[in-house]
């Protein structure tokens, strides 16, 4: 792979985005967004080498750095092609870019531009090819990508210059020493081997393949400082405990996901992961939560995403479904204009707390469908909690994004590719709209959608604002709330006695005595004002409850019982 070469033009097949509008995508369909991402890729690199040629630094010049990389690929194209592919290198390259646009902060950008000459070390490693180029230490750190990461100790300084040099597959990392003249550590990084304190290999999670094969493999990235969405980040070294639970958790939601049948929304192989980033925890205490609190992916880095650990592996399936399709979605919109966005964030997306700009509602949209896919095949054969839990959900995903599409097909600033798209997603969730779901199911995704709505426009609607036509006019003092329900409602509480739960149960009288008990206290409260409309408008249907389901926030006087 060199930057220089001729990038042939890509034409989708009608087909193909006949597939992916409909939220789902055969391997084929996947394959040319992963031919179009690399295009793409290759076309940012070219253009932040134009940037960092003249750079002054006290490394390697980037032009030196670049010829090693080349010289490898040359030797050794599949192992560097999948290095400069990584979703960690998309997220390099995306940042160096805003960095030299002023739209981005971060170390010293000598430091930054010094990944290449990482990039260059681990391409040189995997070719055999020799090398010696002056890099970044960061703490004594230097990670080279797709590999792990030198440990130097005893390093004086936060950022300073160090020496590392490859032959024979060996790499030598010298840096200056806090008390002596230089440090260095020596290593074998293509031998596989456990951490040694002075070398942290890179960590992978397996999965036997169906059919056989080699088994399937994706990064468990905890190293790479380019693994977050945007900001330079330190490692954070999983332990060897948490590392296992992810292992486990990933094993089984491969088996989950692995279910025969013709490609769709919601089926996706879990050989498209690159990269699995974990957050927010690197050890099994305190215990995980069942489902999971955050995950995120970023068009830069096709392929990765970032996942707060869940306990369960049902959970973990979910969101490798839901990441992907955001993953797919990013890439299609490199290729084609869905949409006119001008980034004015008053769109109500039902699964976010926030107003969202049309490209925000057109990601959900997206992810959600795929999602309302996901547990409409976990219906199938499923049975006690587990069928209750995914009928719910499945009737949960399919309305609250077929009301997002109904949104973006409103909204007049479709192109007439994301036309398309969005029509097809359309047809999609109008063919499962007619599917049948337990009513009891059925009844709480419903309930929980209308709470869901109610809420956000109390908290976040300004009540004493006329609504324009291109929106509503929003709260100064809104500020983030917790989205309780979605999950509560998933399983009919047995022995109901809060409010909420009381409304899951189908007892909305008793719901609505409830609220009226909490609003006696706090008439402003918006979780039980949100309740109390929904539970009153459920007991009382007909043109007065529709008008308080539209307009909450224009609600007075305020309910005393």
């Amino acid at each position: 792979m060199t930057s220089e070469q001729h990038l042939a033009p890509l034409r989708m097949p009608d087909r193909l985005f006949a597939e992916l509008a409909a939220g789902g995508g055969s391997a084929a369909a996947v394959a040319f967004l992963e031919r179009a991402e690399r295009a793409r890729r290759l076309l940012l690199l070219r253009t932040l080498l134009g940037h960092l040629d003249d750079l002054s630094t006290p490394l390697t010049p980037v032009p030196e750095a670049w010829r090693v990389l080349k010289e490898a690929a040359e030797k050794s194209p599949e192992p560097v092609e999948r290095l400069l592919l990584a979703p960690a290198t998309g997220g390099w390259i995306s940042h160096m870019l805003r960095r030299v646009h002023g739209t981005a902060s971060g170390p010293p950008l000598w430091a930054e531009a010094g990944h290449l000459s990482a990039l260059a070390l681990s391409a040189a490693l995997h070719a055999g090819t020799e090398a010696a180029l002056d890099v970044p230490l960061t703490g004594g750190r230097l990670h080279l990508p797709g590999l792990g990461m030198v440990q130097l100790p005893e390093v004086a300084g936060d950022l300073t210059v160090g020496r590392a040099t490859t032959a024979g597959g060996e790499l030598t990392v010298t840096g200056p020493g806090r008390t002596t003249g230089s440090v260095a550590v020596t290593c074998r990084p293509l031998t596989p081997r456990a951490d040694t304190g002075t070398w942290l290999p890179l960590r992978t999670l397996t999965h036997p393949r169906p059919g056989g094969g080699a088994p399937l493999s994706v990064v468990l990235e905890d190293l790479d400082p380019y693994r977050d969405l945007d900001d330079h980040l330190p490692p954070a070294r999983l332990d060897e405990d948490e590392a296992r639970e992810w292992q486990r958790l990933f094993g089984e939601a491969v088996r989950i996901l692995a279910r025969p049948g013709p490609p769709g929304p919601g089926r996706v192989d879990p050989g498209m992961i690159r990269a699995i980033v974990p957050f927010g925890r690197t050890s099994v205490s305190p215990p995980a939560l069942p489902f999971v609190q955050v995950s995120a992916s970023s068009g830069d880095s096709f392929g990765g995403m970032l996942i707060v650990r869940p306990a369960s592996a049902l959970a973990l399936a979910e969101t490798l479904v839901h990441e992907l399709q955001h993953s797919k979605l990013a890439a299609l919109l490199h290729l084609f204009p869905l949409l006119e966005d001008d980034r004015a964030e008053r769109y109500y997306a039902p699964w976010r707390t926030d107003p969202r700009h049309l490209t925000g509602l057109l990601h959900g949209a997206y992810a959600f469908t795929g999602v309302a896919g996901f547990w409409r095949d976990r219906l199938a054969g499923a049975e006690g909690e587990t069928a209750e839990r995914a009928a719910y959900f499945f009737a949960l995903r399919r309305l609250q994004s077929r009301l997002a599409v109904r949104t973006l097909l409103a909204s007049g600033r479709l192109t007439l590719p994301g036309r398309a798209l969005v029509s097809g997603l359309a047809r999609t969730l109008d063919g499962w709209l007619r599917e049948p779901v337990p009513s009891a199911a059925l009844a709480r995704a419903r309930t929980a959608a209308a709470l869901h709505r109610t809420e956000w426009r109390l908290r976040n609607v300004d009540p004493a604002a006329e609504q324009p036509s291109d929106g509503p006019l929003f709260r100064p003092d809104r500020t983030p709330w917790p989205d309780d329900r979605t999950q509560a409602f998933a399983i009919r509480p047995a022995a109901p006695r809060t409010a909420d739960e009381h409304l899951a149960a189908g007892d909305a009288a008793a719901a609505l005595t409830a609220y009226a008990d909490r609003l006696a206290r706090d008439p402003a409260e918006p979780h039980a004002l949100a309740g109390w409309i929904v539970a009153r408008a459920a007991l009382e249907p007909g043109r007065t409850a529709r008008r308080m389901l539209a307009r909450p926030e224009r609600l007075q006087p305020l309910p005393r019982g």
